[in-house]
């Protein structure tokens, strides 16, 4: 083929190269002589060989006349951006920073938060000039005395009738969840029972914690024997902790015989199991605990004398 005069050759085409940079299709075409004729660019290098990167020219005001767009510009690229700088790459856009992740929602069941099972401590009192109110004050009680004292009807009404939530705690109720298999002291005391009654004491203790530890008192009552400090206080102190406030209540033989006489099933003693236990009992004059003898007063007005007597206990705690 032919070119007209002063048409310069179009540059060779290698496999895998778009067009010449700078060749122009309107250069081939015939017309009147332009001028001198532009030198054409020299071919790119053989593929593999390192090159640096190509300089766009200047841009111009606009294009020659009788010219197209150039055919590296992007289709609706007006300008050229600029070139970085000499011994620097090119330049990266600028990346957004990421939104910051939303913490994780924790989660909630709605039920009461169950305590660390640490001891409870002596109820603090703040300094006043008045006796402390036991009525409002989250307290844990313990209710000593023999069978036929009253311990457990004193207790219900003590904790039917405070001014803030109470718990009544029953050990012979915890005792006897024990439905099959349960060992009756009354056929008689062998390790069956004993070890019965240590878990009904440290059940008793768990939950009384329990209550504790979402602002709800507890009043617990047990036979418990002031000769056997290790079973008894010793153990209602580990299980409960050294908050706890012990109170006896020891009414005269003759009144627990009465009351014993009323009761049935395996909680009725016989009067001489009821004496020895009475016994017994008596050892807590001069322990240093607070004792109640109830055997001329109702049930209202033993809890009445109940709540005098926790008053003066959480002014000055008993050394036990």
């Amino acid at each position: 083929m032919q070119h007209a005069v002063g048409s310069p050759l179009p540059p060779p085409h290698q496999p895998g190269h778009g067009p010449a940079v700078g060749w122009s299709p309107a250069a081939h075409q015939p017309g009147p002589p332009q001028g001198p004729a532009p030198v054409p660019p020299p071919p790119p290098p053989a593929p593999g060989y390192p090159t640096a990167p190509l300089r766009a020219p200047a841009p111009h005001p606009g294009p020659a006349p009788g010219q197209g767009p150039q055919p590296h510009a992007a289709p609706g690229q007006g300008t050229q951006q600029p070139s970085a700088a000499p011994g620097q790459g090119p330049q990266q856009p600028p990346v957004a920073p990421s939104a910051p992740s939303a913490p994780p929602v924790p989660e909630t069941t709605g039920h009461v938060p169950l305590p660390p099972g640490g001891p409870v401590a002596v109820p603090s009192v703040p300094p006043a000039t008045a006796a402390p109110d036991p009525t409002t004050t989250t307290l844990a009680v313990l209710l000593i005395g023999p069978a036929g004292a009253g311990k457990t009807s004193v207790a219900k009404y003590w904790a039917d009738h405070r001014r803030v939530p109470t718990a009544h705690i029953s050990l012979d109720d915890v005792r006897e969840w024990v439905r099959s298999g349960f060992a009756d002291p009354q056929t008689g005391w062998n390790e069956h029972s004993e070890a019965q009654y240590r878990l009904a004491r440290r059940t008793c203790g768990f939950s009384a914690r329990n209550f504790l530890a979402n602002g709800i008192s507890c009043i617990l009552d047990d036979a418990v024997f002031p000769d056997r400090p290790v079973v008894g206080l010793g153990g209602w102190k580990r299980h409960v902790g050294p908050g706890l406030l012990p109170v006896v209540l020891l009414p005269g033989l003759d009144i627990v015989l009465e009351r014993n006489a009323e009761r049935s099933g395996n909680r009725r003693l016989t009067d001489e199991e009821v004496a020895r236990i009475h016994g017994r009992m008596a050892g807590w004059y001069g322990s240093g605990l607070p004792i109640i003898d109830n055997s001329q007063l109702d049930v209202p007005e033993t809890a009445h004398l109940l709540d005098e007597v926790l008053s003066r206990s959480i002014a000055s705690p008993p050394n036990w």
